[in-house]
């Protein structure tokens, strides 16, 4: 995500570093980077403009901080300017009413159906107690009641729909109707995907807004679109005032034209991102995060989020102790894959951290991780523990019986001392990240398996 704007930004910032002060000169250069990057990030004109104008008087205005290089200082008001070009804080959807009504909406092929039911699975999640209904409006593309009943099943979240039905302003109509009847707390209506100069259908969207007065209008961006998803979001304000975007599309190779402009050009907040195709894979929108993103610093706040939500927090900190001392075993290693694998793919986790977010496909193959796995869950218990040693003959039968080689064996066990080694580290790494290096493990992964 990001990749050629991050690669531009951090190319920059490392011919700043070489600079030992701030002058006006060098600040104007890499202003007029800046501009270039966001522009070819398709980025709005007019937004990239105040930025790096704001940008421009900050960093001349600012005095140099003697700690701090000037790569490190221009690093940090890019960084603030654009969290402030974002929105500053997350702004979460609030329950204002029983049923609290959310409309999608947007252009066709934009996501609207899938992010219902991500909608609905994200407040299952995060509201076990209260009760959602999806009402399926969408009746002019063939199959999408069907497609939204298959997502919402898998989440054990019901749908309204009429059989045969032609007209969306009576199945919102009834579907708001059974939602108050039956008490649920949360009303999601999907919306036929159209054009802003539509006219016939944006009457239609007016008409299914009257009917359910919606607490939320949020529209649904492909952030793949860039430039065209913010001119189209405007266009939809104007008809039937959106309080906020869903921008979907972010894991892939997408600029970030649309995560950049359109809270600055709607002035309607970004509410939640889609990062991926699982029904899992939406998140609230922080603005802090897709910051650190852009800068190619990696991810730690939805990272830390990821783990209280998946991770059990005394088997967290109990496992914790025992990897500071570097004491852990191989079987407290497959306890901890199992966690961390409950939180997704190992890769999308490693692009998180900081200084991580370059690794590609051939830094990384997961598959070494599920060879790892066989290999453990094929020893003893007094193997897994280390109350044995792994000799040649327990290294034969293990490789067997986990469908591996002894190579694999002997590369996993070298691994597991490399790993041990690197957490007795640990202490001297995170010095170096409050002093300022934001990639102490030099860009590689921190274990070599």
């Amino acid at each position: 995500m990001f990749g050629s704007l991050s690669e531009k930004f951090q190319q920059m910032f490392s011919g700043l570093m070489q600079k030992k002060t701030l002058t006006e000169d060098n600040i104007s250069d890499a202003v007029r980077q800046v501009r270039l990057a966001l522009l070819d990030a398709d980025v709005n004109y007019s937004v990239a403009s105040n930025f790096v104008k704001c940008v421009k008087e900050k960093a001349i205005g600012d005095a140099v901080i003697k700690s701090v290089s000037p790569g490190q200082q221009f690093t940090k008001l890019i960084h603030e300017e654009l969290v402030a070009l974002m929105g500053v804080e997350e702004s979460p959807v609030e329950f204002k009413g029983k049923p609290n009504v959310i409309l999608l909406c947007g252009l066709q092929g934009s996501g609207k159906t899938t992010h219902c039911a991500k909608l609905a699975a994200y407040l299952q999640k995060k509201y076990p107690s209260k009760r959602t209904l999806l009402a399926a409006c969408d009746l002019q593309r063939p199959a999408a009641v069907e497609q939204l009943k298959k997502l919402a099943s898998q989440i054990d979240v019901p749908v309204f729909s009429i059989e045969g039905e032609k007209n969306p302003i009576r199945v919102a109509k009834e579907a708001m109707q059974k939602a108050k009847t039956e008490g649920f707390d949360t009303l999601i209506v999907d919306t036929a995907g159209r054009l802003a100069i539509d006219e016939e259908l944006m009457e239609q969207l007016k008409e299914i807004k009257a009917v359910v007065q919606p607490h939320e209008i949020l529209f649904v961006a492909s952030a793949a679109t860039g430039q065209d998803a913010v001119k189209t979001a405007v266009e939809f304000d104007k008809r039937v005032q959106i309080s906020g975007t869903i921008l979907t599309m972010l894991d892939g190779n997408a600029r970030a034209g649309a995560a950049i402009s359109i809270r600055e050009v709607t002035n309607k907040p970004l509410k939640f991102e889609g990062i991926g195709e699982k029904i899992g894979d939406l998140q609230p929108f922080n603005p802090h995060s897709m910051a650190d993103r852009i800068l190619g610093m990696g991810d730690v706040i939805n990272l830390v989020r990821k783990a209280q939500e998946n991770i059990d927090e005394e088997e967290s900190k109990a496992l914790e102790k025992k990897i500071l001392k570097a004491a852990f075993t191989y079987d407290d290693y497959l306890k901890q894959m199992a966690m961390v694998k409950r939180m997704g793919s190992f890769k999308s986790l490693l692009k998180m951290l900081p200084g991580m977010s370059g690794i590609g496909e051939r830094d990384f193959d997961e598959k070494e991780f599920n060879k790892i796995e066989a290999m453990i869950t094929s020893m003893t218990m007094q193997e897994r523990t280390e109350k044995v040693e792994l000799i040649p003959s327990r290294r034969r039968r293990i490789a067997a019986g986990s469908g591996t080689t002894i190579d694999d064996i002997n590369k996993m066990v070298k691994g597991f001392k490399k790993l041990k080694q690197f957490c007795k580290e640990m202490p001297s790494l995170k010095n170096q990240m409050k002093k300022g290096n934001k990639d102490p493990f030099g860009g590689k992964i921190p274990w070599d398996f």
